[in-house]
């Protein structure tokens, strides 16, 4: 374990403020999100999931309460969205599929964290606290939207074309972007497709999904409050090869 760094449940108010805090830092200030919940005058990004979620968080003991949450997940489980009445995902994706497989499900979401940490072991801690989280309560399906910076579609069509011809999900968990809103992932050809640069081109934390036997909905969602084009991860922990259980139990370099 990192000095000054430890991993848990956010377990009190002023755990889930500094959580909404390093959201708002990344999220509004550094990659330029907006939407009504957003708390400018307090500096927090949140919205309404935020109470029935779980966040996993971070903490460098080192900093002063309030700043003291360096990384976090947002965590909602099938329990907790029936409650609310759907996952947030559900703004974006049709999960029917899921929500009708019978499967323990768990959606990931608001993953972010603190610049000074970033490229060291802070994500692998965060990370292999989620693989603790996931085994403890059984969770059968993750799922959760991951982003790529900017909603210039044609930009990014190679490394959206890549995802799509080499790692959609099963038919059986393939969710399809809403059709209000849908965008193909196919735009290109896969002969057209340079598979290399349209990796360079795939952010980090997708690329670490794909490791862990991450797979690809049908569709991208361009949201222009957080200022990214969305797709949908769906991971089958049963599915995945020793491999790659090894990395989920042990965690990884984003």
């Amino acid at each position: 374990m990192s000095l000054g760094l430890s991993v848990r449940l956010a377990a009190t108010p002023a755990d889930v403020e500094a959580a909404q805090r390093l959201r708002y830092r990344v999220f509004v200030q550094e990659l330029g999100a907006t939407g009504s919940d957003v708390d400018h005058a307090r500096q927090l990004e949140c919205d309404t999931f935020d109470a029935l979620a779980e966040h996993l968080i971070l903490v460098d003991d080192r900093r002063d309460v309030g700043d003291h949450v360096v990384g976090v997940y947002r965590l909602l489980s099938g329990a907790a969205a029936a409650k609310i009445g759907r996952f947030y995902t559900e703004i974006e994706y049709d999960l029917s599929r899921l929500k009708n497989s019978g499967r323990k499900l768990l959606e990931l979401g608001r993953s972010c964290m603190h610049p000074d940490f970033r490229g060291g072991k802070g994500f692998l801690q965060l990370w292999a606290g989620l693989a603790d989280y996931i085994d403890q309560n059984g969770f059968e399906i993750i799922f959760g939207v991951a982003s790529f910076h900017g909603t210039d579609i044609e930009s990014l069509c190679e490394p959206l074309a890549h995802l799509h011809h080499t790692h959609r999900a099963a038919p059986e968990l393939r969710v399809r972007a809403r059709p209000e809103s849908y965008v193909p992932l196919d735009q290109l050809e896969a002969p057209l497709v340079n598979d290399k640069r349209a990796m360079i081109g795939t952010p980090a934390l997708i690329k670490a999904y794909l490791k862990l036997g991450g797979r690809i909905g049908d569709g991208a969602f361009v949201d222009h409050q957080f200022n990214t084009v969305d797709v949908c991860v769906v991971i089958d922990v049963n599915d995945m090869n020793q491999r790659q259980k090894r990395i989920y139990t042990r965690g990884f370099a984003a």
